[in-house]
């Protein structure tokens, strides 16, 4: 509909924007909806938002095989798909597979995305799991929507928390000082302290904070992270370390690079960043400090190496790179973007943050620290309920909205929990098909069928849910809102369930339970395709 409307307003000669199609809310007047003509009306104040519809439906292209136009009083341009057009694109869902949905909007077009990247001074804890299943989820959606995507660890490696990890280590060794409140606690602390003791002359690091802090993130990332993340399975193109941006002289090389285009200010003994373009309410004084002075000596800051990391990327081709943070880096994003536009970058890197998870069970909140020692590991997570109920929960809320994650409901093995609603749809269409093998119906005769024959209500509902998985992809692709994806396939799953209820699949006259037959193949396959972009198991029968 999108492509429609673009032609007929270059027909019309009307200004060249890109106008939005959205699933009507109401399928008795429209399957979609376009406000174009409201949007085109403020810029053409001498002519009214009916003059501007009415024009653009009479420059539509004609093809009632696919769908009808008509406008709204409101000025809204209506769509309503025709049953033919539905009808004919059941085959297609069935022969493509699983390459139905797939959209080549993101076709030559390099995309990198960087998440998880949690602090290696301990393990993966329940607030990663957001980025963590997020970040997978808009992967596998960029990479369906023709994107050659990378995904990318960022290792902190350097700084304060290190420095903290080794003090933390040290006092766990009675070597350290007793009273800092930066100090990591926790089992692990006294784990990774007896191994790496046993490996090195510990007195020897005992005014070496940081290098021990240094060995100690090793460890963990090697002995927890790591590990954790391949029992989630979640891969990773790269892990780039901070500490080697800093090694192979990036982080200077961007220092050099502000002060030539005159972005760097010296005062007071530190260096600041300096744009040219007004700072905003969001950025304060303390986040400009690109350099500051420390016993004497010039220390990079978090935010220095932070640009050069964002130059790297792009020096290695990168179209767009796009950042999922925890909530506790939002205060870094304004003079993230901002440093970013000044080195004219501003509409090629993309932040999403996540916002904290509350763990509640039995109607109560399960309170955790991770510095005090007592928060909940994602492998304990997972453990206590299952890795595709995590994932579904931790995808289907909006990044920028705070979560409860109910263990309670995630343990549940009946319609109540989502993601068993959901397999549950796909094992139904598992079993009907291997039913129907058993009567007799080949899957050839299904691809053949005669889908013209699908003309009950619930058919027609279901086929045009099926139908919105390539738009849905090519939207998350745009708006990286990937919690639309298991909205959509919940949908779907309903859609299917009140199916089964309502028609005999298997029963009916030979033609026509092919031809439902093939719906069903046509459901069981973006149901999934859609969960298998989440990460998730699609079971062919529930237990």
């Amino acid at each position: 509909m999108r492509e429609k409307l673009e032609e007929a307003l270059k027909e019309a000669s009307y200004p060249n924007i890109e106008p939005e199609v959205l699933v009507s809310t109401n399928p008795k007047f429209a399957d979609y909806y376009s406000p174009v003509a409201l949007k085109l009306a403020k810029a053409l104040p001498d002519q009214s938002v009916s003059e501007i519809a009415k024009s653009l439906q009479a420059k539509l292209p004609a093809d009632e095989k696919i769908y009808t136009a008509a406008i709204a009083p409101n000025g809204l341009v209506n769509f309503k798909i025709a049953d033919e057009y539905l009808q004919s694109q059941i085959q297609k869902i069935v022969e493509e597979d699983t390459n139905f949905g797939k959209v080549d909007i993101g076709k030559n077009q390099k995309v990198q995305v960087e998440f998880v990247s949690a602090n290696p001074t301990g393990p993966l804890t329940l607030g990663n799991g957001r980025g963590a299943f997020s970040g997978d989820t808009l992967a596998n959606c960029l990479a369906f929507a023709g994107f050659e995507v990378e995904r990318e660890y960022y290792i902190n490696d350097t700084g304060n928390q290190i420095k903290n990890l080794g003090d933390s280590v040290l006092k766990e060794l009675g070597l350290g000082k007793e009273n800092l409140d930066e100090l990591y606690q926790g089992d692990y602390v006294r784990e990774i302290s007896t191994e790496i003791k046993n490996g090195i002359d510990i007195e020897s690091y005992k005014d070496k904070p940081i290098e021990l802090g240094e060995k100690a993130a090793r460890f963990i990332l090697d002995t927890y992270i790591k590990p954790s993340l391949k029992k989630i399975n979640i891969g990773f193109d790269h892990f780039v370390s901070e500490k080697s941006l800093h090694e192979s002289g990036k982080v200077i090389a961007t220092l050099d690079l502000l002060k030539k285009k005159n972005l760097a200010l010296e005062k007071e003994g530190a260096i600041w960043f300096s744009p040219k373009k007004p700072l905003g309410s969001k950025i304060g004084e303390a986040d400009r400090v690109l350099v500051r002075s420390e016993g004497g000596q010039n220390a990079p800051t978090y935010f220095l190496s932070d640009i050069a990391y964002h130059l790297d990327k792009f020096d290695r081709g990168f179209e767009k790179v796009i950042n999922i943070w925890g909530a506790d880096h939002a205060g870094y994003v304004p003079r993230m973007k901002l440093a970013m536009s000044e080195l004219g970058f501003s509409d090629r890197v993309v932040i999403i943050i996540t916002q904290l998870v509350r763990l509640v069970e039995n109607g109560k909140e399960v309170r955790v620290s991770k510095r005090a020692g007592r928060f909940i590991t994602l492998e304990e997570l997972i453990d206590k309920t299952s890795l595709d109920a995590a994932r579904f929960f931790f995808v289907s809320h909006a990044p920028n909205t705070h979560m409860d994650f109910d263990l309670n409901l995630a343990r549940e093995t009946s319609s109540k929990n989502p993601v068993f609603y959901v397999q549950y749809a796909h094992a139904r269409c598992a079993s009907l098909l291997k039913k129907a093998q058993k009567e007799g119906f080949s899957l050839a005769s299904i691809s053949k069928s005669d889908t013209s024959l699908l003309s009950r209500p619930e058919e027609i509902v279901l086929m045009k849910q099926l139908l919105r998985l390539p738009e849905l992809i090519e939207d998350i692709s745009k708006n990286f809102a990937v919690h639309l994806l298991p909205a959509y396939t919940t949908q779907l799953a309903d859609k299917l369930h009140r199916y089964y209820e309502r028609e005999k699949i298997i029963g009916e006259k030979k033609e026509v339970t092919l031809a439902r037959l093939a719906l069903i193949t046509a459901t069981k396959t973006l149901l999934r395709n859609s969960l298998q972009l989440m990460g998730i198991s699609a079971p062919e029968h529930m237990d």
